[in-house]
C-alpha cells in the first residue's frame, strides 16, 4: 500500500520505517526542510537504537522517502498519518492541537480519490470528529474517512514495539476505513496480534486511559516507598510481592523519582483536562499528576540531605539526565527539576549522559558537561545515579571511591545493593530500601 506520514518526529519516524519494512510504498513528511536534508542523507535527528539501520534498510530498496512537500505526497496514498506534536498547550494544560488541525487542512486540499486520514498522534476524545470536519468544511468533494490509530511505543524499544505490538487499536466509522487499515497491519496477522476495532472516541480514550493507568502505577509504587522508608521496609520487595500478583503485574513498579518523557506527563493532564471540561472529573489521576510533579522536586531535598544538609559550595556528580536509558528525550525529566534545584541551592554541576547531553545543554544551563561517568566523579563531593543506563549498572565502586572527595552515593534508581555499598564504605542512599544511613526503624514504635 501507498502510506504518507505527515511528522517525522519519534512517532512519525519510527512509524514509516516499521511499515516500510512490512513492504508499504512510505513517504514521511515535514516542514523543516533540514530535517528533512539530513534523513535524505542518512542522519537520523533522535536517539532510537536500530532505528538508523532500519531506515537505511528501506531507504535502500526504494520503500521509504522524504520530502517538505506534502501536495506532492498525499494524492497517491491509500493512508495519510498525522504524527506531529501535541505538547500541552501554554496556560490551560489542554492538548494543543494547532499541528494536528494545520495538517488536516493540508490534507484535505492535496487528497484525490478515496483517502484515509489516520490520527497517529495522540489526540483528545473527539478530536478525529474535528479533523473530519476541518476536511469537509475544506474539501466538500472529498471521499475520506477519519481514522484513530493510538501509537504504544516505548522509547528505547520502540521497533521492537512497533513489529511485535500487544495489539493494534483502530478507531473507525466505516468497514470501508477498517479493511484499509487491515490491510496495512496484514504483516502483524502471522504474530497473532489482537486487532481491537471500535469507534474513534473510545480509540483515543484508550491511549490516554492506558497511560495515566501506567502513570498511576509509577505513582503508587513512589509512594509506597516512601512509607517503606518509614517503617524499615524494602519496595523492591513490596513491588515483587504485589507483581507476581496477575491481576497487577510487576510491570512499571519501580520506585524512583518520578516519570518523564514525551507521554505520560502531557496526556495525564490533558486526560485532567478533558475529563473536567465534561464534567466528569477523574480525581485519581488528578492526585497522580500533583504527586508526581511534587516528587521530581523533592528529589533534590534528598540529595542535598544526604550531603549533610547544604551542597552550598560542594560539586555534585549527576550520572544520567534523559528520563529514561536507551533515548535522548529530555522532555519532562527529573533531571529538569533537581539539578537546577542543587545549583540553586548553591552545587556546581557536573553530569555525564551516554545519549542526551546535547538535548540537555538546551535547557540545563551552567552545567559542566563530561566525557563520562568517571569524569563527572573525578573530585565530585557526591554522586547522583539519575537515570539507569546500563554503562551505570556496574561501576568500578572502588575507582569511585577514589574519584569523590566524600563518599556519597544517591541512587534515585536503586541499581545496586546497599549491603554491597556498605561494605565498600560509601554512605549510600537510596529509594524505599534500608540502608545503615538511613535505617528508621528505630524511630518507628511497636
Amino acid at each position: 500500500m501507498r502510506v504518507a506520514i505527515v511528522g517525522t518526529g519519534y512517532v512519525g519516524l519510527v512509524s514509516g520505517a516499521c511499515f516500510a519494512h512490512f513492504g508499504h510504498d512510505v513517504i514521511c513528511v515535514d516542514k523543516d526542510a533540514s530535517k528533512i536534508e539530513r534523513l535524505e542523507r542518512g542522519e537520523i535527528p533522535i536517539f532510537e537504537p536500530g532505528l538508523d539501520a532500519l531506515v537505511a534498510e528501506n531507504v535502500a530498496a526504494g520503500r521509504l522517502s522524504f520530502t517538505t512537500d506534502l501536495l506532492s505526497a498525499t494524492p497517491d496514498a491509500d493512508a495519510v498519518f498525522i504524527a506531529v506534536g501535541t505538547p500541552t498547550r501554554r496556560g490551560d494544560g489542554h492538548a494543543d492541537l494547532t499541528y494536528v488541525y494545520a495538517a488536516a487542512e493540508e490534507i484535505a486540499r492535496a487528497m484525490k480519490g478515496y483517502t484515509v486520514v489516520v490520527t497517529k498522534s495522540t489526540v483528545p476524545v473527539g478530536t478525529g470528529a474535528e479533523v473530519e470536519a476541518i476536511i469537509a468544511r475544506v474539501r466538500p468533494d472529498a471521499d475520506f474517512s477519519v481514522v484513530s490509530n493510538p501509537e504504544f511505543l516505548r522509547e528505547g524499544a520502540a521497533i521492537e514495539d512497533f513489529k511485535r505490538p500487544d495489539r493494534i487499536v483502530v478507531g473507525a466509522e466505516d468497514e470501508r476505513a477498517r479493511e484499509v487499515m487491515r490491510e496495512l497491519y496484514r504483516p502483524l496477522f502471522i504474530n497473532e496480534t489482537p486487532i481491537v476495532f471500535t469507534n474513534r472516541a473510545t480509540s483515543e480514550l484508550i491511549k490516554y486511559a492506558a497511560n495515566a493507568f501506567l502513570a498511576t502505577k509509577i505513582t503508587f509504587i513512589n509512594e509506597m516507598a516512601d512509607l517503606c522508608e518509614k517503617v524499615g521496609a524494602n519496595v523492591q520487595e513490596v513491588a515483587r510481592g504485589i507483581g507476581l500478583d496477575g491481576r497487577i503485574g510487576g510491570k512499571f513498579l519501580h520506585a524512583g523519582p518520578g516519570y518523564g518523557g514525551s507521554c505520560f506527563p502531557k496526556d495525564t493532564l490533558a486526560l485532567v483536562k478533558t475529563a473536567q471540561q465534561v464534567g466528569a472529573p477523574t480525581r485519581i489521576v488528578e492526585a497522580v499528576v500533583e504527586i508526581n510533579d511534587r516528587r521530581k522536586k523533592q528529589m533534590a531535598e534528598r540529595v542535598i540531605a544526604a550531603c549533610g544538609g547544604s551542597v552550598r559550595g560542594k560539586t555534585v556528580a549527576v550520572l544520567g539526565l534523559t528520563f529514561k536509558p536507551n533515548t535522548d528525550d529530555m522532555r519532562d525529566s527529573p533531571s529538569l527539576d533537581i539539578v537546577p534545584a542543587l545549583q540553586g541551592a548553591g552545587a556546581r554541576v557536573k553530569a555525564f549522559d551516554p545519549a542526551g547531553m546535547e538535548e540537555a545543554k538546551k535547557s540545563l544551563k551552567d552545567v559542566f558537561y563530561c566525557d563520562g561517568p568517571y569524569h563527572a566523579m573525578d573530585g565530585a563531593d557526591a554522586v547522583v545515579l539519575l537515570t539507569e543506563w546500563d554503562e551505570f549498572r556496574a561501576l568500578d565502586l572502588r575507582r569511585v571511591k577514589e574519584l569523590l572527595t566524600a563518599p556519597v552515593f544517591v541512587d534515585l534508581r536503586n541499581v545496586y545493593r546497599p549491603a554491597q555499598m556498605a561494605e565498600q564504605g560509601f554512605r549510600y542512599h537510596s529509594i524505599g530500601r534500608i540502608s545503615a544511613d538511613n535505617d528508621p526503624r528505630k524511630s518507628v514504635r511497636a
